[in-house]
């Protein structure tokens, strides 16, 4: 098979239902799952789980781990480099395609795109422009399961919930169903493509303030629920 890709792993749940549609359809061969890692904390960037999970998550699917190691909030001439340096390792390995969960951020999209036009290589979004409320609901049919394992500010009480349809009948309107504005992210623990469960128990919740807001007195930072290996 030709079509070498990395697929870039967070270990939630619009990456692993990307992976699935990958999968199945048996058209590209995946050389590893990619994560960015915050090497200060050992923990994926952004969803603060544990490296530990994410090596047997990894596990798990049977699929080879690489990871990029990051400084905690490093700014984007850090992160630039540290991505071209590590994609062009793996382009001279024979990859090919890079594979995103991204689902309707154009945005983003579109900067994924330009980057990888530069070291010459090719996007895919598995998940692009499907409708958010009915991607969560075709991984929850077909038996996937995953926490929220961090949440805006204002969504605390969400933090540390399995996703279900009470799940999704309590969230505010304004909230998209995949968290894909940023209001949440997840940890996937079980599913089809997965060989077993991942294990752990539920730890600390702490919040981590990112910036004083200006506008009121609230902190502006996200809740984070600790996921302990078991």
């Amino acid at each position: 098979m030709d079509n070498l890709a990395v697929f870039n792993w967070s270990g939630g749940k619009d990456s692993t239902l990307a992976l699935h549609y990958i999968l199945w359809a048996n058209e590209y061969k995946i050389h590893c799952l990619l994560t960015t890692v915050n090497d200060a904390y050992n923990r994926i960037a952004m969803h603060g789980v544990r490296e530990a999970l994410l090596i047997v998550q990894a596990k798990s699917l049977n699929i080879p781990l690489y990871q990029i190691r990051l400084p905690e909030m490093p700014d984007m001439e850090t992160y630039e480099k540290a991505m071209d340096l590590h994609f062009g390792i793996l382009k001279e390995q024979g990859i090919t395609y890079s594979i995103f969960g991204d689902i309707f951020l154009e945005d983003l999209k579109k900067y994924r795109e330009n980057q990888f036009d530069k070291i010459g290589m090719k996007t895919l979004f598995p998940l692009w422009k499907r409708n958010s409320l009915d991607l969560v609901k075709e991984f929850i049919a077909l038996g996937y399961k995953t926490i929220v394992v961090c949440t805006r500010a204002d969504l605390k009480d969400f933090c540390g919930k399995v996703i279900d349809q009470s799940f999704l009948d309590d969230l505010p309107r304004d909230v998209d169903p995949c968290g894909e504005n940023g209001e949440f992210h997840t940890f996937v623990f079980d599913g089809p493509i997965f060989t077993e469960p991942i294990h752990f128990t539920i730890g600390e919740l702490v919040f981590k303030n990112l910036a004083q807001s200006n506008s009121s007195d609230q902190n502006v930072g996200f809740w984070y629920i600790d996921l302990v290996p078991l």
